[in-house]
């Protein structure tokens, strides 16, 4: 394999802080929500396998001392994942959301992973709000999944930027908004002798 570091763009004299960051960038860089449908998909998925593998590599290598040994990376290729729970991937990764809600629904456990795919299930549905509780859920039930953390952060900015947006008339705007615009524009033109909209009478 080559140096993990490296891979990362880190050194070995690193914080665990700057390799955390470090991670947190390459993985957003690659994230496979960015490649649905992109013939670099593969290619990016890759990558990601191979940036989890040095993250893992280098973080278990400084845990070795206190006796932990674990994964910390990206969890898209988890072995041990439920299998109902990889299935669910690759139908929200084909673009099958309802399938995967509806396999989501059938779960009884409502575990941080549950949540987390929850949440991705949502996020695809344009529900940014009810996406941003199931990552929060997900992150405050496994704190330590740098996943569920990068998802909750996101998607706090992304649902920011929405409401925001919304706020500015993108998204609130109701129909009774464009008659009143229609009817002070019929105003104006009646003062200036025309007339925008025609009265039945006037036929």
């Amino acid at each position: 394999m080559t140096d993990p570091y490296k891979i990362l763009g880190v050194t070995p004299t690193s914080t665990e802080d700057e390799i955390n960051t470090a991670y947190r960038n390459l993985v957003k860089q690659y994230h496979p929500d960015k490649y649905v449908g992109n013939p670099l998909a593969e290619l990016a998925a890759e990558k990601i396998k191979e940036i989890n593998a040095a993250y893992d590599q280098i973080m278990n290598n400084r845990k070795q001392s206190t006796g932990q040994n674990q994964s910390y990376g990206y969890s898209d290729n988890n072995q041990n994942e439920n299998s109902d729970f990889r299935k669910v991937r690759m139908l929200i990764n084909s673009g099958r959301i309802i399938e995967a809600e509806s396999l989501l629904n059938s779960i009884q456990v409502r575990d941080a992973q549950w949540h987390f795919l929850m949440g991705m299930v949502m996020k695809k549905k344009g529900w940014y709000d009810m996406a941003y509780q199931h990552f929060e859920r997900a992150a405050s039930q496994d704190p330590s999944n740098m996943e569920y953390r990068m998802a909750r952060d996101n998607m706090g900015y992304s649902g920011m930027q929405y409401r925001n947006v919304g706020n500015m008339g993108g998204y609130n705007d109701s129909c009774c908004d464009g008659c009143q615009t229609l009817i002070c524009a019929d105003c104006c033109c009646e003062m200036c002798g025309g007339n925008l909209i025609p009265c039945i009478g006037c036929r």
